[in-house]
């Protein structure tokens, strides 16, 4: 009955964890990530993030199917199989990981009033307002995740509403955009481009599917919702990412853009004040959206490795998740008011991401083929192939922050030392020549 109930649902009824999971994944590193890949190669590395949103798809896939089948927790299945210490090991990596990068997503808020010429003072302000309301959308609401998905769905709707209209603004040529799609290496050396993988291919926030679709209340009857949800919000990441790129990749080619404020004053500049407005409100929907989702994905896994609640109606999650939402207020604010240097906070959330992104990943792939775990429900050759090679790329991710990421971003620091040595040396070529002198005289 449950059966033919879920197969004459509209497919717009099947959906609400996939929508929250791209919220997470759209936020303002994302939308810089993509405005620079577009900027700088324009449209020819269109086909690798399809290939990113094909990952992702496939383990948002294995996230849904897990929280469909699972009767209890994630943590509790991986306690019981393996030990409460590899629980506990992905909740604290996953509650760095959010926690070091929830200051961006605080100061995406800040970018998109800033953009539209609100005072410093003013955006403050907002910022520090929009956190006590995300801290009390948590504890307000009866039914978290209902209400929870209902917001996101507005958030989404302003993301796609936004972008496209930009997009249809600038007016690509349609022949170079469709060409973007036949895959090329040119590019592979952009730094920004691997970080836009990175942003586009979260497996955290595919590994936090798992807890939204048992808190959406499916059951196995409902796997099939959950797989289409799963790919639902999947095209969804990509068609804002796309939007994203060829915008820049139409209207910003070979611009430098360091911030988000930058892909504003560039849109205003040659598309005027109402292209800037729209892309700034996406911009808002994108970080508030994603520093609150960003936040729960903290809260909630941690508590759940710790075993202490999984469940919107616990206390535990709800108040790590809080603490998440006030450590990145404070850390934004501080680098709003005393130029608070985050170098510290990136590098550690990099190097905790070598680490925990390919765990998390393989932990997913071994969960959704351990037959003890999915029954009749493991995983098909075709999934098994691609969450394969997506386990690959998040190695290969890791092996990049190990390589290149971490070292530039602490390159400031060996900047100033090299300054200090160069200066030890100066001095002493000034005093080797004072000698001479003295010599020759």
């Amino acid at each position: 009955m449950n059966g033919s109930v879920s197969s004459r649902r509209k497919w717009y009824q099947a959906v609400g964890p996939g929508i929250i999971t791209a919220c997470v994944v759209i936020g303002p590193g994302s939308i810089l990530s993509s405005s620079k890949v577009g900027a700088s190669t324009g449209f020819e590395m269109l086909w690798l993030i399809l290939v990113s949103c094909i990952f992702m798809m496939f383990y948002m896939t294995m996230g849904a199917k897990l929280g469909v089948v699972l009767k209890q927790s994630v943590g509790d299945t991986i306690t019981e199989l393996v030990g409460r210490w590899l629980a506990v090991a992905i909740g604290i990596g996953v509650f760095l990981i959010s926690a070091s990068y929830q200051f961006g997503n605080n100061l995406g808020v800040q970018s998109a009033f800033k953009a539209l010429g609100v005072s410093t003072s003013i955006s403050v302000a907002l910022v520090i307002i929009f956190n006590a309301l995300s801290i009390s959308f948590l504890y307000f609401f009866k039914n978290l995740y209902k209400a929870l998905e209902k917001v996101m769905m507005c958030f989404v709707g302003m993301l796609l509403f936004c972008f496209a209209i930009n997009l249809i603004m600038v007016k690509p040529n349609v022949g170079e955009l469709f060409s973007g799609f036949i895959p090329a290496t040119g590019a592979f050396g952009d730094i920004n481009l691997l970080a836009l993988i990175g942003t586009t291919f979260v497996i955290s926030a595919a590994y936090f599917q798992i807890y939204l679709a048992q808190q959406k209340g499916w059951n196995e009857d409902q796997l099939r919702d959950g797989l289409t949800d799963a790919r639902v919000g999947s095209v969804i990441m990509f068609l804002i990412t796309i939007m994203l790129i060829c915008t820049a990749a139409a209207q910003l080619r070979n611009q430098d853009l360091g911030t988000v404020e930058d892909v504003a004053a560039g849109l205003n500049a040659t598309l005027g004040n109402n292209a800037k407005l729209l892309f700034c409100l996406g911009l808002f929907s994108a970080a508030y959206s994603s520093f609150l989702v960003n936040s729960m994905i903290a809260g909630f896994i941690l508590s759940d490795g710790l075993g202490l609640g999984n469940k919107p109606s616990d206390k535990a999650p709800k108040h790590l998740t809080t603490l998440v939402l006030l450590t990145g207020m404070v850390v934004a604010l501080s680098v709003i008011q005393f130029d608070f240097q985050t170098v510290h906070l990136i590098v550690l959330a990099q190097a905790v991401t070598v680490i925990f992104a390919p765990l998390l990943g393989g932990v997913m792939l071994w969960l959704t083929n351990k037959r003890e775990v999915m029954g009749d429900r493991v995983n098909g050759p075709v999934t098994n192939c691609f969450a394969g090679a997506g386990f690959l790329l998040l190695l290969a991710l890791s092996y990049y922050m190990v390589t290149t990421k971490i070292p530039q971003t602490i390159r400031p620091k060996s900047t100033w030392v090299d300054q200090v040595e160069e200066s030890t040396r100066f001095v002493l070529r000034i005093q080797v020549n004072q000698e001479n002198d003295h010599q020759n005289g």
